[in-house]
């Protein structure tokens, strides 16, 4: 959170902010601000306009912490997915919506429907859309406002030693790679590390590029039909968590084809950095990892591109961010009776606070963080438990 001159903006609403002074600038079409925001440009420019007349304040949420006050029933709803299940099973959302008001008089909206059945994991039928004539898509015009990430699982030490995982950042509009590192697996810890290295030595970007690995997105509604919010939208990742905390617009590539920049980034690396692993008879991940920091030096100065802009678009970190805080695994657990609480086969007793009768029944957040410590958070207790067993408040 930011506040200014009063008002409190969201790291998400505070990268939106960035991206419109940009377009105020000149320095940014509203087709690439588009493209950042994840937005229709239609909506882009209707923010656009209102950011002009109201200020910062247009783009605050009006109705943050309040219901929607055209939010349908709660039986309505059950009742709706209950029909869709059954009588009117493996229809589309249009003819769902048609025969729920001739037949059942029920009238919603389509978009209404859509979102009752998506949330619920019902698909609708797919339908097979002709090919469109595709094109290749420019540079962004400033140093990070897009981040291509992806993991390259390869035999970098040539027999000597294990199949690594290289987890991979390009900047898109100098195509330089601001940090990298090598893994056992591509997991979500590695990229709590990419990201880590990312921010510290280059600042928050604006938008993270990558593919549709489980690392970034969840299964389909249609497999995981419990891993939805409220709103029908699919519940984060815990990387995506992350990148929202931080205000980091993620874009999912739909081919690999897409990402085509970090995938040739990643084939010369192949090359090149297997080489030179060679040359040193690396034969360890942790070796590889100090060849690999030498390598990322002379990469990019060879390979780097002038941006458009020279003002690179990174945001620095705020002074009041725990980024450990951010970078973590974090898990929602309710406390037993015995002030204890389960997490990864473990049971972990809450010690008793001076003045506070017990934490049974209530709702922690237990943090992993990245060091290996555990802590427990209920509103401002905190309690850690590291992972040799000691506890600290």
């Amino acid at each position: 959170m930011s506040v200014m001159g009063g008002l409190t903006l969201t790291q998400k609403e505070q990268a939106r902010l960035q991206t419109l002074n940009l377009v105020l600038e000149k320095q940014m079409g509203v087709g690439e601000a588009t493209y950042l925001l994840g937005l229709s440009e239609r909506h882009t420019w209707r923010i656009l306009a209102a950011y002009r007349k109201e200020g910062a304040a247009a783009l605050s949420y009006g109705n943050r912490g309040r219901q929607s006050a055209n939010a349908i029933p709660e039986e309505l709803r059950q009742n709706v997915i209950m029909l869709a299940r059954t009588r009117y099973a493996n229809f589309n959302h249009t003819h769902m919506t048609e025969m729920l008001e001739e037949r059942e008089g029920i009238t919603l909206a389509r978009s209404t429907v859509r979102q009752v059945l998506t949330g619920a994991g019902i698909a609708s039928p797919r339908h097979r859309r002709a090919p469109r004539h595709l094109l290749r898509r420019k540079r962004m015009p400033q140093e990070g406002m897009l981040v291509q990430i992806d993991g390259s699982y390869h035999d970098w030490l040539e027999g000597r030693g294990p199949w690594l995982t290289l987890l991979l950042a390009v900047d898109d509009a100098t195509g330089i790679v601001p940090f990298a590192l090598f893994r056992e697996y591509e997991d979500t810890r590695g990229y709590f590390h990419l990201l880590e290295g990312i921010v510290r030595l280059k600042g928050i970007p604006l938008a993270v590029y990558s593919d549709r690995h489980a690392v970034f997105q969840r299964a389909s509604a249609a497999s995981a039909p419990l891993e939805r919010l409220s709103g029908g939208e699919r519940k984060p990742t815990q990387f995506g968590r992350a990148l929202g905390e931080l205000g980091v617009y993620p874009i999912f590539a739909r081919s690999p084809e897409a990402k085509g920049r970090i995938e040739r980034a990643a084939g010369t690396f192949q090359d090149g950095l297997v080489a030179e692993l060679r040359l040193a008879g690396v034969c360890t991940m942790d070796e590889a990892n100090c060849v690999l920091i030498d390598f990322l030096a002379r990469y990019s100065t060879r390979f780097a591109v002038p941006p458009a802009e020279t003002v690179p678009a990174y945001r620095p970190i705020d002074p009041e961010l725990d980024l450990a805080l951010v970078l973590c695994f974090k898990y929602s657990r309710r406390v037993a009776r015995d002030n204890t609480v389960k997490y990864d086969w473990h049971i972990l007793q809450l010690l008793p606070e001076a003045g506070h009768p017990g934490y049974a029944g209530k709702r922690v957040e237990i943090q992993e963080r990245l060091d290996g410590n555990l802590i427990v958070c209920y509103q401002i207790f905190v309690e850690v438990i590291s992972t040799e067993g000691s506890k600290k408040r």
